[in-house]
């Protein structure tokens, strides 16, 4: 009996492009598509693991694209409270 050969997920596939492509090119919109295709590739693959492979590809996605969206809000963050510290300094520094 032959066993039928799994085939790579495409979903995992475009995750892993678009997470690459997050860090490169597109930020916003290539990260955001690399969670959404990784999460769905992920349940595709958890679905029906007799038929799709690729898991790797679609964590790897996920990673990348999680990853981006952390450091953008922490660099938001960090902005916000080195521009808030300056505005506090100066508001404190113009009282005396």
């Amino acid at each position: 009996m032959q066993v039928p050969a799994r085939e790579t997920n495409v979903l995992a596939i475009l995750s892993l492009i678009a997470g690459i492509l997050g860090w490169t090119l597109l930020p916003v919109l290539g990260s955001l598509a690399a969670i959404v295709t990784g999460h769905i590739a992920r349940g595709q693959i958890r679905r029906e693991p007799q038929r799709y492979d690729g898991a790797g590809l679609a964590i790897g996605g996920l990673i990348l694209g999680w990853s981006s969206v952390i450091i953008a809000v922490l660099t938001v963050v960090v902005i916000v409270l080195f521009f808030g510290g300056i505005a506090a300094l100066l508001a404190f520094s113009g009282q005396h």
